[in-house]
């Protein structure tokens, strides 16, 4: 039955998309965050939905929907040299058929991030493809909260829809992008027009909040602990009672603690001894060979260079004998280790050009976000009041994913390249409209719906008198 409703959805979201040519733009967000192709065991991966609704959303864009609005941004730009420069590191890899493999994925992630802001032209374009961003997520979200609340759980035993470690289906990614969104579901509690911010938005808000923040318990990923101390950091720059705000958030933090496994401690605890963790030892010491990998590559070894890895490091074991703890240090040699942070894989991978483009792409996205949260807060029209928390809410999700990129290989995660798209939609639609030709065809706007209101009541006065 899950399958079969999954098929059914899937083609009722394609073939809406034929009167709203629009709607294929969301329908391959729903597939590609989802993978519904990978839930379902018959029917949904008979079809290749995703190609389809991949070329349906550019045929759909290129054919019947309006171009007004549409600007390609100097990110967009950076983009498309990245793609660029991937596909050549990819033509020279070190490993041609494992760089192929994960070609396959990210030039399409690529591509489309370059263009889903083309289509975002409205405030209400805008908002369906945060919407359906957020609740996608959100059903991978709720499950794997659910099951969490209920005992479930656990270091890499937390299972989700489909038994796949990639893709937000991974604990750690997924810990990152559930903490990363809550801003923007705050942001539907006040602005959202799709669904009005009543108090049923609002409560299903919060009980979404709270199951995001429930991930990081599960999935037991140290990552998720760091990016929640990062998002109640940021929270801090917009509330107005900051130590009201501070006390609530150490009440319900030290409420908390009795309800958290004793495995959730011990995983934590490794945090503040790393030296003697061998998960974080083998990181550094991947990060160490990976600089000296690309002092004599500087362009880089292409996708999954990693595997060319080999190194020897010490890890201190601690035995017991009797009432006495001894530690000796024992000599590991390991091989073929993944990079464990976006620096470090955009860095082995695409050496330092691929680097500074990447980092270019996210630190320009966090400026432009700032800056538009400062040139457009404080006004007072209603239809100016939306944009500078929108460009803050996403600014502050993609701090966060920054931070807990720090720690995965997670530099083209293509949910977070669709916040980037969120973004390049929300800076070209706030310059166009803070233009004087968009100023004008706004108070042009709004002279019209005055003599329309205007009209509609010199039509009802005889009735009224």
């Amino acid at each position: 039955m899950l399958d079969l409703a999954l098929f059914t959805f899937v083609l009722a979201f394609l073939a809406v998309g034929v009167r709203r040519p629009f709607l294929w733009v969301l329908a391959y967000l729903y597939i590609d965050i989802l993978a519904p192709q990978k839930i379902g065991w018959s029917l949904t991966p008979a079809l290749p939905i995703s190609l389809i609704a991949f070329c349906a959303a550019f045929a759909g864009w290129l054919l019947a929907d309006p171009k007004r609005g549409s600007r390609f941004t100097f990110r967009q730009f950076l983009m498309l040299c990245l793609l660029a420069y991937c596909g050549i590191t990819t033509s020279m890899a070190d490993f041609p058929l494992e760089a192929a493999n994960k070609w396959e994925w990210v030039w399409k992630a690529l591509v489309f991030a370059i263009f889903f802001p083309l289509t975002l032209t409205t405030r209400l374009r805008i908002e369906g493809a945060a919407l359906i961003m957020v609740l996608t997520v959100s059903a991978i979200i709720i499950s794997a909260g659910m099951k969490t609340a209920l005992g479930g759980g656990g270091y890499e035993s937390l299972y989700f829809f489909v038994n796949d470690n990639s893709g937000l289906y991974e604990s750690s990614t997924l810990a990152t992008v559930a903490v990363a969104i809550i801003p923007l579901i705050l942001w539907f509690t006040r602005h959202g027009t799709v669904f009005h911010p009543d108090w049923r938005v609002k409560l299903f808000a919060y009980c979404l909040i709270f199951a995001c923040l429930l991930i990081p318990v599960g999935t037991e990923a140290r990552t998720g602990l760091l990016c929640i101390a990062v998002l109640g950091l940021l929270i801090l720059r917009d509330v107005k009672r900051r130590m009201v705000f501070i006390a609530a958030g150490a009440a319900l933090g030290l409420a908390a603690l009795p309800f958290l496994p004793q495995s959730y401690y011990e995983r934590m605890s490794t945090i503040n001894s790393p030296q003697g963790d061998e998960s974080a030892s083998t990181r550094v010491a991947v990060w160490q060979w990976t600089l000296d990998y690309a002092s004599e590559n500087p362009f880089g070894g292409g996708f999954d260079a990693y595997r060319g890895n080999k190194f020897t490091y010490n890890i201190p074991v601690t035995e017991e004998a009797g009432n006495t703890m001894a530690v000796e240090y024992r000599e590991v040699t390991d091989e073929a280790r993944a990079y464990h942070s976006a620096i470090f894989e955009m860095l082995g991978e695409q050496g330092w050009p691929g680097l500074t483009l990447w980092l270019w792409l996210q630190l320009l996205g966090v400026w432009q976000m700032e800056r538009l949260r400062r040139r457009w807060r404080g006004r007072s029209a209603a239809q100016e009041q939306w944009q500078a928390p929108l460009a803050s809410a996403l600014q502050f999700g993609q701090i966060i994913y920054l931070v807990g990129s720090l720690f995965q290989g997670i530099a083209y995660q293509p949910f977070i390249l669709l916040l980037i798209g969120l973004q390049c939609a929300l800076w070209s639609y706030c310059r166009l409209h803070d233009s004087p030709v968009g100023k004008l065809r706004g108070s042009l706007g709004g002279a019209r719906a005055s003599a329309a209101h205007s009209d509609a009541v010199t039509a009802d006065s005889p009735a009224l008198r």
